[in-house]
């Protein structure tokens, strides 16, 4: 199979556009276990992408059961260089509005039980987190996003990652509002951890469902609200998918690609062959593949 570059993670009718020629769906065992769903390759104006239903398609795993690694791992064996997230997030600013777009620049992982890292077992690798998303793709991302829906586009801030599935208390909500948050959800920490780990370039499009419950007159978030409003915005992030993917940029230059250049510090001699089996597709290119 030709190497799709791109992926598109979020949900499950991404791929439902009249430009997207639908060529297979690949089921993809990995040694961390099965992604979510089976992964939809198509061709989107001239490019090929993949796109993996988060939830899965019936939307049954919620965000502390997802198999995060599988996910990730799974893309980087179909030769995936680019990661587009989309995803639902709560607002933590008045500005930012239902409905709005946010690609955000920085993450607070708050998450507590996720597995967020491929280098266990006798291999350790410390990777850079200090700028998260990847500066051209986000950058590419916000454009788009902007020149098809104006103002209701942000680009840069911060989105705090809970570990839910519960929505935060209001105690909670008022704590990150003091931290300077601007939006809340409960995923894209730990897939931007990992993608960066996997030397893949990941930017986040956050799709505001509504006010988090420090909002004063809001009516308290439940989860009918949030899919009703996220099932309006589904339209709007396939016109930007659909504009996006064409003008990501066929070469790399960024520090993703090296990300793991000099952050795996383990005495090569040490490294258990069985972790430098199962991590191949990952560093491989550092022990003569």
């Amino acid at each position: 199979m030709e190497q799709v570059k791109i992926a598109v993670i979020g949900g499950s009718g991404l791929y439902k556009m009249d430009e997207v020629e639908v060529l297979e769906e690949v089921d993809l065992p990995t040694p961390f276990g099965m992604p979510s769903d089976a992964i939809v390759v198509g061709r989107l104006k001239g490019r090929l992408v993949a796109f993996l239903p988060r939830h899965d398609r019936a939307h049954r795993v919620q965000p502390s059961e997802l198999n995060y690694r599988a996910n990730i791992f799974a893309l980087k064996r179909l030769g995936v260089e680019r990661i587009v997230s989309i995803s639902a997030v709560g607002s933590m600013k008045e500005h930012i509005k239902p409905g709005h777009f946010v690609v955000p620049t920085q993450f607070i992982d708050m998450t507590k039980r996720r597995k967020s890292t491929f280098f266990e077992g006798g291999l350790v690798a410390h990777v850079t987190m200090a700028d998260p998303v990847c500066p051209v793709l986000s950058r590419v991302v916000a454009e788009v996003a902007s020149e098809l829906f104006g103002d209701t586009v942000h680009f840069g801030g911060t989105y705090i990652c809970i570990e839910g599935p519960q929505f935060s208390t209001r105690a909670e909500a008022m704590l990150y509002r003091s931290w300077g948050v601007d939006v809340i959800g409960m995923t894209n920490a730990t897939e931007a951890k990992l993608a960066r780990e996997a030397e893949i370039c990941y930017a986040t499009v956050a799709m505001v469902t509504d006010y988090d419950c420090w909002y004063e007159g809001e009516e308290i978030v439940t989860a009918d609200a949030v899919v009703k409003t996220l099932r309006d915005n589904v339209d709007r992030a396939k016109r930007l998918v659909a504009e996006l993917v064409p003008r990501i940029p066929e070469e790399r230059d960024c520090h993703c690609k090296d990300a793991l250049k000099d952050a795996m510090v383990t005495a090569r001699d040490k490294i258990p062959h069985e972790v430098l089996r199962v991590l191949k597709p990952i560093v491989g290119k550092y022990f003569g593949d």
